[in-house]
Formats: structure tokens, sequence, C-alpha cells
């Protein structure tokens, strides 16, 4: 067999490597941190740590910049990252998406924390802005369970419980039944702060700069773009309208590279 021979028929066995992203559609690169329950557990205070919150905001930022999505939202160990229909990065190739998007993911978080983290990614795809802010309402309603369940099971792990007994004691209960549990610990999830109960959203805005020009020897003024973090997210049908009129709607993207 010729070398050429030889390597399309190895070429032929990347099976995955042709899977590329519809074109026109608009797409969401998710990334989970794997293994994070036990790095958490380990070194950040439970059931929220703002040291922890900060590295997931840093690794979002660093995903947002570096493939020039329109929008990313994070909560507990997750990054969701939005991408208009007009994505062509990599040619949309879907092997590379995930990989790429986990890698990066993974350099930030470690970089940041100087503690090894790893990342996986996987790709929704969606064919309308409807899809979009569906999909951003099931992750904030995934932070509000999430959040409730945390609070629920360390609050019984600090009173004492087992990890089975906590985890027993939360199996069958009502959404009624863990407010009712925290209440009786004298914690109302609903005044908790809103970053752990609703996520935090990132997106790009444009700002006015003062400058000078050295030619004209004229003080101006430079439009610029940068990252809005928001800690402070509406919920329901607020925060749907601010997905599809801060996100979805508006144009600013990210800047061009100098």
């Amino acid at each position: 067999m010729d070398a050429d021979t030889f390597e399309a028929a190895q070429r032929a066995r990347e099976y995955f490597h042709a899977l590329t992203v519809l074109p026109g559609a608009w797409t969401v690169i998710r990334l989970d941190g794997r293994g994070f329950s036990r790095l958490t557990e380990q070194r950040f205070d439970k059931p929220f740590d703002a040291r922890f919150s900060d590295l997931m905001v840093t690794t979002a930022e660093t995903v947002l910049t570096e493939l020039g999505g329109r929008y990313a939202y994070t909560e507990s160990d997750e990054i969701s990252v939005l991408f208009d229909p007009s994505l062509d990065l990599f040619g949309r190739g879907v092997e590379k998406l995930v990989s790429i998007s986990a890698g990066i993911a993974t350099a930030a978080f470690t970089h940041a924390a100087s503690e090894p983290a790893h990342f996986d990614s996987r790709l929704w795809v969606g064919v309308g802005v409807p899809d979009v802010v569906d999909y951003f309402s099931w992750r904030q309603a995934d932070a509000a369970r999430c959040a409730l369940n945390g609070w629920c099971y360390w609050t019984l792990r600090k009173a004492g419980r087992s990890r089975q007994q906590a985890t027993a004691a939360l199996e069958h209960a009502s959404t009624a039944d863990k407010n009712e549990l925290l209440f009786r610990h004298d914690i109302n999830f609903n005044d908790l702060p809103t970053w752990q109960r609703r996520g935090i959203g990132l997106w790009w805005e444009t700002y006015q700069r003062p400058g000078y020009d050295p030619i004209r020897q004229i003080e101006v003024t430079a439009t610029r773009r940068r990252i809005t973090v928001d800690r402070d997210l509406p919920m329901k049908a607020a925060y749907r309208d601010l997905v599809q009129r801060r996100c979805v709607n508006n144009k600013v993207g990210p800047p061009e590279p100098y």
C-alpha cells in the first residue's frame, strides 16, 4: 500500500471529524467542571464560596473573549457561552469546538486557582431566538434548584447529619419542604445572595474612554468594548427579556484584535 492510500485509510477512520454545527443555528457551548464536587469540598466553603464563584467568572470571561461569544452564563460549576448564527470558528467543527473550549476553560481556571482542574464540553443548538431564551431560562431554573438543594444539604451536614442521612432527608422533599427546613435553621432562601440563586451573566457593552490625539493635540473620546458582569440577574420573564434584549438582539460583540 502506498503512503497516500495508507493515510487516506487512516483519515477515513476519523469518523466524527466532519461533523459540524448546522449553519445558521444558534449555538451554546456548555462547560462543566470534572470532579469539582471533590475539589470544592476540599478547598472552598460550602454550600457557596465567593472565591470559587470569582474563579468561574474569570474562566467564563476568558472563554467568552477567546472564542468571541455573545453571552456567557455561569452557575455552580458550569459555564454556557452563546454564539450567534454567524459562527464560523474552526469551520463549525464539533470536535474542535468542544475540545478547544474545554482546553481554554481548563487552562484559565487552573491558572487563576493555582490548582489543577478539568472541564468537559458539549454543544447545544437552537434554530431561533425563542430557543435561546428557553435554554438560558432552563439553566437559571437549574441554578435555583441546585442552590436550594445545596443549602439544605450543607445545613444538615453542619448540623451533624452524615452524607447518607442528609441525602435521605432530601430525597423526596418538595420545594416547600426544603424552604421550611432552611427556615427552621433561621435561613430565608430568598434573602441569600442573588448570584447563588440565579447565576451570573456576562455580556459585551460599549463605553466611552477619554484619550488624547498627539497629532492634532486635542482631547478625544474613543468607543471601546468591555465585558459586563451581572451578579444580580432578574428571574423568570424579566430574565428572559434580558437574554433577548442584551444578549441576542444586542449587536455589540468582542473587540477586534489589535
